[in-house]
């Protein structure tokens, strides 16, 4: 006999639920796609070939997925902190860095999955609240978000100079340069802010409201035990340790390319850290945009940064897309032993469990 006080799902609500996750999906890929191709129109594909073919050097590349690992393993090391602060066991550096290996592959074909994955891997592994290791992540994030905040401001004092004159070749770069300078953005962003609060009072009883809120909240909490949890100062070294490996793997890259070694060799370019902080910031504020692992977005992003310093598209293409393709191979690579490791694990957990 059917309850009659039990609501049924409603079908309305699923099949929007339906289509949220396959937009999810269709969109990311569907950007990548249309952008890889747009690429392949503006550049000669020949010559990316032959510049792949002949000129690279990989040794550096080699060197660059070596560092790419450390980045994963150090990011795991420093969200075990966290968890910690949360109320979770110690576990085991291996499996902190597995957690990270496995949600760096998974965005390489479902963007943003890896991220919710990771943090069910955790829960299950150590029988723990969901909504605990969701607010690490979100923490995670947050922290993320500040030092590429900081990185911006660093590349617009530092390379301000070499922005500003690409800007100059095009009237919509000039016409760029004049809304931010001239006032016109600061009150964009002031009306934008009112009418963004003004909506928010009015409807600050609707779910969709309440939801932004909670997000917010979560995103917040998450962010504010950095500051008073145990082993802040490690927290913030590894930190810094993350994005120092981020930018070596763009500037050893730089030296597997004999158009990238100029920009090393070159005057006013401090051995080429300047192009390589640009660089760098492109390629990470792309990341932005919802994509297969950045693919498309970031290699625009790395070509457009890249003709700053005077290198061509093809040259720039050629670099872009040994630069994400090698990496695409560690992230599949370190996925493939993250799998291995975690079914290992499982099969003995079983076994003891058996024993006992």
């Amino acid at each position: 006999m059917v309850d009659k006080n039990v609501t049924s799902p409603s079908p309305r609500h699923g099949r929007w639920y339906i289509l949220g996750r396959v937009l999810k999906v269709v969109v990311p890929l569907s950007i990548s796609a249309g952008l890889v191709v747009w690429l392949f129109h503006k550049v000669d594909i020949d010559k990316v070939k032959s510049i792949i073919e002949q000129g690279v050097d990989y040794r550096y590349i080699a060197a660059m997925m070596v560092i790419t690992i450390l980045s994963h393993i150090i990011r795991g090391v420093r969200w075990g902190i966290q968890l910690r602060a949360a109320g979770i066991p110690r576990i085991p550096a291996v499996a902190e860095s597995v957690s990270i290996f496995g949600a760096y592959a998974l965005n390489l074909m479902f963007p943003y999955l890896g991220e919710a994955w990771r943090c069910v891997y955790i829960a299950r592994r150590e029988n723990c609240k969901l909504s605990t290791v969701v607010g690490t992540d979100l923490g995670d994030r947050a922290s993320d978000a500040v030092m590429i905040l900081m990185l911006i401001i660093l590349t617009l004092i530092v390379a301000r100079g070499y922005i500003d004159k690409f800007l100059d070749r095009y009237p919509m770069g000039k016409a760029l340069d004049r809304f931010t300078t001239d006032g016109t953005l600061w009150i964009f962003i002031i009306l934008a802010v009112i009418v963004v609060a003004v909506v928010g009072y009015v409807f600050r009883n609707t779910s969709f409201v309440i939801g932004v809120k909670k997000s917010v909240m979560r995103m917040w909490n998450g962010f504010s035990v950095l500051f008073h949890m145990k082993g802040t100062g490690l927290y913030i070294v590894f930190t810094f340790g993350i994005w120092i490996c981020y930018f070596l793997e763009t500037y050893l890259c730089f030296f597997a390319f004999p158009f990238t070694r100029q920009l090393i060799t070159g005057e006013g370019y401090a051995l080429g850290l300047i192009p390589g902080l640009v660089v760098f910031v492109f390629g990470s504020c792309s990341m932005a945009v919802p994509s297969n692992g950045g693919l498309g977005p970031w290699n625009i992003a790395v070509i457009f940064a890249l003709s700053l310093f005077g290198i061509g598209n093809n040259d720039a293409a050629a670099y872009s897309i040994v630069f994400w393709s090698f990496q695409a191979m560690v992230l599949i690579a370190s996925g493939i032993f993250g799998a291995f490791y975690i079914m290992l694990s499982r099969r003995d957990a079983r076994r003891l469990s058996e024993k006992q």
